[in-house]
């Protein structure tokens, strides 16, 4: 099986997450374990199958961020990888000033 690397360093981050399969409309509710500007880690008790696509709503510090992602790995311990693979101009800056504010606690 192959994982894909991070593009980008990953800060630790405890963030509520809404992750929407797109197929389906299934929804689950997860937490981040760490965040990129290009993906995040979640741990969640039911997992989607890697490959899928997902809509990630992310709640932090009063802000939400959405993006348009893909599940890179999961594993039966029910940590997931997300890769974002659109995300909107206004949901970038949120995510780049929470990137910004982690780079500095």
């Amino acid at each position: 099986m192959r994982t894909e690397r991070p593009r980008a360093r990953r800060y630790s981050v405890v963030a509520t997450v809404e992750l929407t399969d797109l197929q389906s409309e299934a929804s689950i509710h997860v937490r981040t374990r760490d965040l990129s500007l290009y993906g995040c880690c979640v741990e969640a008790q039911k997992s989607f199958s890697t490959g899928t696509k997902v809509r990630v709503k992310i709640g932090h510090r009063s802000a939400s961020f959405v993006a348009l992602g893909r599940v890179s790995y999961a594993q039966a311990e029910g940590e997931m990888g997300i890769v974002f693979t659109r995300i909107d101009p206004k949901d970038q800056l949120i995510l780049e000033k929470w990137i910004e504010e982690l780079r500095h606690n």
